[in-house]
């Protein structure tokens, strides 16, 4: 029960079944620009328990409150827009257990493409926009000497990290074909990522930094971005070039994502077999 690769049949589908999501949302406006408010207000929660951290001390790990901004405001965009783009991907599991699943799999469409675009919420926006809110807020207090080579690497920072986290998400629903119960522990790797990458890798164990750069990558999100960008040191001592790595390591994870796509869709089995 694999899954032909069709990229563009893929990006049609996603954007027909996301256009209908869509255009159902702003049938009711006041609805959504309250929920889209609430998802705003709710992320922005977290910064601020970071500003209070920092009534009570003037660094986190040897950063300043600036700094740590700029690691909230690149892993929140990143996040936001991957949340936004795949975040449905999460309710695998649910669709799996009750059946439902089946009648994706009937159509003439990618399933993985029906899936991600399912329940498309235009609400996530309010989490991209407070994380750009909170990034302008960090560059413009930043005191860094900006060359060509930084300015290009944050926009391409934001759209790798949000790749990274795509496969994360990915490869999170493909697990969930095996432990239909688990939407939980993808939410440890997505959510929980992000709220990690909210903080400098000097406040965490050595171990934890090489797992979350040489075996989940997520320190390609922000960690080395943001450490080419302020000068500082890498986290476990790599070489500066790795700063520019992101896009190589999102297309690599995209690849073993969709290949644990594959795998677990051709393991799965009706819930009438």
């Amino acid at each position: 029960m694999g899954e032909p690769g069709r990229p563009a049949e893929s990006v049609r589908v996603y954007r027909m079944i996301a256009g209908i999501w869509i255009r159902s949302t702003m049938a009711y406006r006041a609805s959504f620009a309250m929920t889209t408010f609430g998802n705003f207000a709710a992320t922005f929660f977290d910064f601020v328990a970071i500003m209070l951290m920092f009534s009570r001390v003037d660094a986190l790990g040897g950063w300043s409150l600036p700094e740590v901004a700029f690691l909230y405001g690149l892993s929140g965009t990143a996040f936001g827009l991957a949340d936004l783009v795949i975040g449905s991907m999460e309710r695998l599991g649910r669709r799996v257990r009750d059946g439902t699943l089946d009648t994706l799999l009937v159509r003439p469409a990618p399933v993985l493409a029906q899936v991600a675009a399912d329940q498309f919420a235009l609400r996530r926006l309010g989490r991209v926009t407070q994380g750009l809110l909170v990034l302008g807020w960090a560059v413009a207090r930043l005191d860094v000497a900006w060359t060509p080579s930084k300015v290009l690497l944050m926009p391409v920072a934001v759209v790798s990290g949000c790749g990274i986290f795509c496969a994360v998400f990915v490869a999170g629903a493909a697990f969930q074909f095996l432990v239909q119960d688990a939407s939980e522990v993808q939410n440890a790797f997505t959510y929980g990522g992000t709220t990690l990458l909210q903080y400098p890798p000097t406040v965490f164990a050595r171990e934890l930094v090489r797992g979350v750069t040489f075996v989940l990558p997520l320190a390609f999100v922000n960690w080395l971005p943001a450490s080419y960008v302020l000068g500082r040191p890498y986290p476990v001592g790599l070489p500066r070039w790795v700063a520019f790595a992101p896009p190589l390591v999102a297309v690599g994870c995209c690849a073993l994502a969709g290949l644990a796509w594959r795998a677990g869709l051709r393991s799965y089995r009706s819930t009438g077999s």
